[in-house]
């Protein structure tokens, strides 16, 4: 037995009960356990998890899984036995925790379910994936290798134990695609499944998450976590509606983890307000834009477009103070005085219509820079939305007190069990292992790559770019093949749309303004001869099935022309060509303006530089000056990440005195 090879103990899976409590959660304090697993992990120095000797127990135990699933896909077994070995199989689980032999068991059971559902099995990557979920690791499988159903295996798995598992997607549309898509599979194996989306009511919501497995957001997640310590009377959530943080799967980890970590999740309460307060509260935001309209880039102030930062020079300063000296109360402190000036700086010069916002309905509704997304509910704080609604011309909103607030990272480091896959871990393993205490494994590819990345190419001006995609467009098209052109901003898409048109190119047009649409649009981006634009919305989950026509033509182009903070997202881009071994190819077109933008040193030098000079050297500098202005940004946003963990945490220190 393979279990006999493994001296470690058990280790005992969280789950809500009289061990754990009503609902399991994974305390704050430095001196928690650690996230360690037992499945591949015998004692002694000899277990690299790089080694042989674990390379031979993944070895043994597929073998163990294909030798207990072979009685249970035989053809005409009464389901009466399949049953019977998933009776068992929960059994073990619950009794032993996940250790190889019940794994294995339950992994036979899931083969025989997903043949029964599906017709289809896991092949043996998948199922290894499937262990290292359940062994606390995150996991890096290439897209379209088949992380929906090693993560789907996992969470039925440990579903069978008896844990409350949330499987947490990138956005709503894919938590919701996934739990209709699977709930077959988990039907075969005894278990319910449900799907919490924006519009649930906390009733629903209550019974939602009392399923085996909850398919949602980080966010719907996060925020149902802080209702539930409020308790509001009267609200729906005086009593939680989760079952505790017992199991999260992350699909898209480094999404959740690390993209969308960069913001804190606020609950905020409307205070009231007289209209006398009101109209001196708009009439200081009104003096404030009325003094930065007056102010000079950069002889008054310097921008920081990637950070939305705004720095007063000594000049600026001194220009700022001598403008407000008649107008008394606030503007009398200088501290006060220069944070008004650079958050209305932010509002005129930083913060753009249709790419870090739309207005519709009289309203702003801010853009997850992530996903192209409206994000639905977040609004800007200390007046920067104040300042926004009032360069917009929308009517004001009412202020607000935070009453709770949680970042991502502090938010997940509560769950017993975390783990996770991505088509893109590796860059980013450093910060993943010491925030999160995860550890990564790269699966390798099932077959040969086949796709072909053209040179990089740059252009002048955006115009100029937009104006040679849609020439390349209508030539591909002419060839059928199905082309995917990734933008950055609404406003990109929009304009990338007109170029097409004048050249008569049909095409898909996938933004915010269209997410409506997403599952109609993706569904035809495969078919021969499809033009689809789209913005980061196509980047995390998306597959496209191509047609017969689109693959005989040589499978689906992608046009890169997002200016991406990290290679993480040009990855993600890019995969979308070449799936499982299928013939595809990539361009990467990008702006010397783009590289201009970055917050590298010397960069608008380098981004004519690789234009009009040397043309044996163009190549190999876009690609350098790019790549290092990358690495710069991703080193900021680290940076930034984890002093939002610190303030978070100081955050949450001074609400529990508060309390007391």
């Amino acid at each position: 037995m393979l279990a006999s090879a493994l001296t470690s103990p058990c280790s005992p899976v969280a789950r809500p009960g009289l061990r754990w409590g009503a609902h399991p959660q994974r305390p704050d304090h430095t001196d928690a356990p650690p996230r360690t697993g037992t499945l591949w992990r015998p004692p002694g120095w000899w277990t690299h998890p790089q080694g042989w000797l674990r390379h031979r127990l993944e070895q043994a135990w597929l073998a163990r899984v294909q030798q207990l699933a072979a009685p249970l896909l035989a053809p005409g077994v009464p389901e009466e036995t399949c049953q019977q070995a998933i009776a068992a199989a929960a059994r073990e689980l619950r009794r032993h925790g996940f250790q190889p032999e019940p794994c294995a068991q339950a992994m036979a059971c899931v083969q025989a379910a997903l043949q029964r559902a599906f017709g289809l099995q896991l092949h043996p990557l998948q199922m290894l994936a499937c262990s290292h979920l359940l062994d606390h690791q995150l996991v890096e499988m290439a897209t379209g290798e088949g992380k929906t159903l090693s993560m789907a295996a996992a969470a039925c798995i440990a579903a069978l134990a008896g844990v409350p598992v949330h499987v947490v997607t990138a956005n709503d549309y894919l938590a919701e695609r996934d739990a209709q898509a699977l709930s077959p599979l988990c039907t075969q194996l005894g278990l319910s499944v449900g799907h919490v989306g924006t519009g649930a009511t906390p009733a629903q919501r209550r019974g939602i998450y009392r399923c085996d497995i909850v398919f949602t957001t980080a966010r719907e997640l996060a925020f149902d976590h802080l209702r539930d310590g409020l308790a509001l009377p009267g609200s729906g959530h005086d009593q939680p509606v989760l079952q505790g943080l017992c199991m999260a799967l992350l699909d898209e980890a480094d999404s959740i983890l690390l993209d969308e970590a960069v913001v804190p999740l606020v609950i905020s309460a409307s205070l009231p307000e007289r209209p006398a307060q009101q109209a001196a509260r708009r009439a200081l935001w009104w003096q404030a834009r009325q003094v930065a309209a007056a102010l000079v880039s950069p002889a008054h102030f310097v921008t920081q477009s990637g950070a939305l930062a705004v720095t007063l020079t000594p000049q600026g300063e001194a220009d700022v103070q001598a403008r407000t000296e008649a107008l008394g109360g606030p503007w009398r402190r200088t501290a006060v005085r220069h944070e008004l000036v650079r958050l209305a700086l932010t509002a005129q010069h930083l913060l753009q219509r249709d790419h870090h916002y739309l207005v519709r309905d009289q309203r702003i509704e801010l853009l997850d820079q992530l996903t192209g997304r409206v994000a639905t509910g977040r609004v800007w704080s200390q007046g920067l939305q104040a300042l926004v609604e009032l360069k917009e011309g929308c009517p004001p909103s009412a202020p607000t007190d935070t009453l709770a607030q949680i970042t991502y990272q502090r938010f997940f480091q509560r769950y017993w069990h975390l783990a996770g896959l991505s088509g893109t871990l590796h860059e980013a393993r450093r910060e993943l292992l010491d925030v999160y205490g995860l550890s990564l494994r790269r699966m390798p590819l099932r077959q040969p790559s086949k796709r072909h990345d053209g040179p990089m190419r740059c252009f002048s001006d955006a115009e100029a770019r937009w104006g040679a995609v849609a020439q390349r467009t209508a030539a591909l098209r002419a060839q059928q093949r199905a082309v995917l052109i990734g933008t950055d901003t609404v406003s990109d898409s929009e304009r990338l749309s007109w170029h097409l048109q004048q050249h008569g190119v049909r095409h898909a047009v996938l933004n915010a303004r269209h997410d409506q649409r997403e599952a109609e649009i993706v569904a035809q981006a495969g078919c021969a001869g499809m033009v689809t634009v789209a913005t980061r919305m196509a980047g995390r989950g998306t597959d496209i099935a191509l047609d017969s026509s689109a693959l005989a033509a040589g499978g689906l182009h992608v046009i890169h022309c997002q200016r991406n903070e990290s290679r993480r997202m040009d990855r993600q881009l890019l995969g979308r060509a070449a799936r499982q071994g299928l013939p595809g190819s990539t361009e990467t077109w990008i702006c010397s303006s783009n590289l201009s933008e970055r917050h590298t040193v010397g960069a608008p030098m380098l981004g004519s530089f690789v234009t009009d000079f040397v043309p044996w050297m163009t190549s190999w500098w876009r690609y350098a000056t790019m790549r290092l202005s990358q690495r710069i940004e991703e080193q900021r946003q680290s940076a930034m990440r984890r002093h939002l963990l610190k303030q978070d945490q100081q955050w949450e220190v001074h609400a529990q005195r508060a309390r007391r």
